[in-house]
């Protein structure tokens, strides 16, 4: 096996990297990282300086990959057999490169925000920057279900792709803390990608870290 992905199963952009692998049937090593443990993050901190993941390793390759959209991207270019995540055509695969774009900017980091601020000790939290990052998401939300309602399937048309793999962990952290159930294309969209094994896999798998989550959880979760 060449393949490792260090990672947290509870960190949305390591389970967007994960839906991909799924997705592609990989085989892959996976070496979950505690960033509060300092061993751990000094692994992780040689292998990508600034100790964020997902970091992909291919040994096989020998390459050190960061970054979700790009480990996707390498993935789908190294792995061609199954399923394709980025389309061939240049005008498609930008449209899907668009999608994801706005899944991890405009929900997932404006979510981070949010949960970010339930950590800061009294005095120094932001409850400006919570409600800009709250409207930013809502936003968000209304483009994406404008899209969804010209009838595609998945976000970027008819085949799941990598802006769906950012879509779902994206959507299922946001909805707790800005619910989208008004938006029914968005809501229905998101029901589709509940239903997709390998982001079931992926939800089950991160179940055990919950109490990492500052927010409430909501009792159909």
């Amino acid at each position: 096996m060449t393949l490792t992905l260090y990672y947290h199963p509870f960190a949305s952009f390591c389970q967007k990297v994960l839906i991909a692998l799924y997705e592609k049937e990989i085989e892959f090593e996976p070496r979950l990282i505690d960033l509060g443990d300092a061993a751990q993050r000094a692994e992780l901190s040689r292998l990508w300086p600034l100790a964020k993941f997902p970091v992909l390793r291919d040994t096989a390759s020998d390459v050190i990959l960061p970054e979700s959209s790009l480990i996707v991207d390498y993935l789908d270019r190294h792995r061609p057999e199954t399923i394709r995540l980025l389309p061939d055509d240049p005008e498609e695969a930008r449209r899907v490169h668009l999608w994801d774009r706005l899944f991890d900017n405009y929900v997932a980091t404006q979510l981070t925000k949010v949960v970010t601020d339930q950590f800061r000790s009294e005095g120094r939290d932001d409850p400006d920057g919570v409600e800009q990052a709250k409207a930013t998401i809502a936003t968000a939300y209304g483009i994406i279900d404008e899209e969804l309602g010209r009838g595609g399937r998945w976000i970027a048309g008819d085949g799941f792709t990598l802006a769906d793999c950012a879509a779902a962990p994206a959507l299922f952290y946001a909805n707790i803390a800005v619910p989208f159930e008004r938006h029914e294309a968005l809501s229905a969209y998101y029901q589709r990608l509940l239903a997709r094994p390998s982001f079931a896999r992926v939800i089950e798998e991160a179940r055990p870290y919950r109490t990492l989550f500052p927010l409430e959880w909501p009792a159909d979760y």
